[in-house]
């Protein structure tokens, strides 16, 4: 059976927030990630060790998702690399074109090829681990949508709540 921690995914986003986001999402759910901040410096690091599976934003600078699509459709064995494309801009009129090409073209098809930003951990993981085959563990369920729930209530709550939460936290810990 595929493992998680067996797998290396490459994150490809020229944004750093989101790239670290993305990266800290994977590493919660077992997988090793490696990121790339455009098209470019990806297909370079795909050509001399190809991941195992490729998340990747439309819109770039050097290389876009879409040129860099084409290039691995290119080869043989590259193209065989699982792809999720991961865009803000599926709908708009900055990548709606692209993708839907990508689509029409058949560079990408099948159930679960993109996702909207913001992504939901829980959604980005399963897609991820469907496309490789891995078995989905409530355990890590579980953990990451526990970890949903503890950043929603930490993005809404007062400083003061925040530093009681903390204090509690460390009381916790030393007990």
């Amino acid at each position: 059976m595929e493992r998680a921690q067996d797998k290396t995914i490459l994150v490809v986003d020229d944004e750093p927030d989101v790239r670290h986001y993305l990266r800290a999402i994977l590493e919660d759910a077992g997988f090793n990630v490696v990121t790339a901040p455009d098209g470019q410096q990806a297909l370079e690091m795909i050509r001399s060790d190809p991941p195992d599976f490729i998340s990747l934003d439309l819109l770039m600078p050097k290389k876009t998702g879409h040129q860099l699509l084409y290039e691995l459709k290119k080869d043989k064995v590259l193209s065989r690399i699982p792809v999720l494309i991961v865009t803000a801009h599926a709908k708009d009129e900055l990548g709606k074109r692209d993708l839907d090409d990508l689509l029409q073209n058949r560079v990408m098809s099948g159930p679960g090829t993109y996702l909207e930003k913001p992504v939901q951990p829980m959604s980005y993981v399963r897609s991820v681990q469907r496309a490789l085959g891995i078995e989905e563990s409530p355990a890590e369920e579980q953990k990451l949508t526990l970890k949903e729930s503890l950043q929603k209530e930490i993005r809404s709550a007062s400083p003061e709540a925040l530093q009681q939460a903390l204090a509690a936290l460390k009381n916790r810990v030393k007990d």
